[in-house]
């Protein structure tokens, strides 16, 4: 098969769908790969690194969107790349359509078949695709918040771990996923408080054993979330409903229990959000204030660290990447578990809707993913 990787438009986005090494396992199953030309500046490889690896170079997107039969991204394709995209052509990336209507309906306009990152699943119903990039947007949004805390960025002047004598500074993660752990973890090795708020007792029981004590868990309720931010200096927003758009956790009338100057952080917003006032931001204007309450809702966090973080997607999705390539959309028909994974991930199939989740949040027609690719 002919895959092509462009370069990602997406402001302040460094990553890039297939790194050198992941290009070399494609063409040594004999597959042809074209990467765009500065495509891997980013994560600091050039056209030659690509080329050594057997790479073809492009010099614009155009060349790769109208010669590849599979388009490789790392973020939802852009209004002037879906536009590219046409029937009986795959596009393996994160889409997050939930929460971005415009997107789906060109992805249905196109007619391609689009597999989403992360409604990918194993086969313990995990998503394996999404969990690298949740773990270093976990550990990112410690750092986001101890930034944002500093009273020269107009927070309210606090060190997380504290001092010998001054208190550290509270930490509230809304949600004990994967985001929630690796956030956790980073903020109790800074010496921050930390208190972990999810609705499944056997998660906090779980967590409450990980941590062995070094965190506060607490059953989510809206007089939980309330208690717990009003004495938070900084709220990880990390709760994950898979393909859908996040539950609204925190309303404008929770900011005024809050203390002036503390921080959200919403990890969640790809997925709409989960604070009612959030909103998308990008690396270059990262943060905004509402009533007080600083908030920092960038859209890419884990694309500020492109090549951690390109490297561990690259590690996840090179077996499902390599599968499509191989059988293209056959693939999808497969009972290995990595057929089935990606039968998961299909969102949109020749204009049509096949995630259940996408299509409630958007008030579209479903079709199951095994009658559309009958069809």
């Amino acid at each position: 098969m002919r895959v092509g990787v462009p370069s990602e438009i997406k402001v302040h986005e460094y990553r890039v769908g297939l790194t050198p090494g992941a290009v070399r396992e494609y063409v040594a199953r004999g597959h042809q790969v074209v990467v765009q030309s500065g495509a891997g500046a980013g994560i600091m490889a050039t056209d030659d690194a690509y080329r050594a690896a057997g790479a073809e170079i492009a010099a614009t997107a155009a060349e790769i969107f109208a010669g590849c039969e599979m388009i490789v991204k790392v973020k939802e394709p852009q209004p002037s790349e879906w536009v590219q995209l046409r029937p009986d052509q795959l596009l393996f990336t994160y889409l997050h359509l939930a929460p971005d209507p415009e997107q789906a309906k060109g992805l249905i306009a196109s007619g391609c078949t689009a597999i989403a990152y992360e409604t990918v699943t194993d086969d313990k119903g995990t998503l394996p695709l999404l969990a690298p990039m949740s773990e270093v947007a976990g550990r990112l949004a410690i750092e986001a918040a101890g930034e944002a805390m500093r009273r020269s960025e107009g927070g309210a002047g606090i060190l997380l771990g504290g001092v010998p004598g001054v208190a550290a500074g509270r930490v509230c993660v809304i949600g004990g996923g994967v985001v929630g752990t690796h956030a956790a973890r980073m903020a109790v090795g800074l010496g921050a408080e930390v208190t972990i708020v999810d609705r499944s007792i056997p998660r906090l029981r779980e967590l409450d054993e990980l941590f062995q004590g070094r965190v506060r868990t607490r059953y989510s309720t809206l007089e939980t979330i309330d208690h717990e931010i009003s004495i938070a200096d900084a709220v990880i927003g990390a709760v994950l409903i898979p393909g859908a758009s996040a539950p609204k956790l925190v309303t404008r009338a929770m900011l005024k229990h809050m203390k002036p100057g503390s921080v959200l952080v919403d990890v969640a917003i790809d997925q709409g959000g989960c604070f009612e006032t959030s909103k998308p931001t990008t690396h270059a204007e990262p943060t905004y204030v509402v009533d007080g309450i600083i908030h920092y809702c960038v859209a890419n966090m884990p694309g500020a660290v492109p090549q951690t973080s390109a490297a561990a997607l690259n590690n996840a999705t090179l077996p499902y990447g390599l599968a499509l390539a191989e059988k293209g959309v056959g693939a999808l028909h497969s009972l290995s578990e990595t057929g089935r994974g990606l039968l998961a991930g299909l969102n949109v199939h020749k204009g049509k809707v096949t995630s259940k989740a996408v299509a409630d949040s958007l008030d579209l027609d479903f079709v199951a993913p095994e009658t559309a690719l009958a069809a």
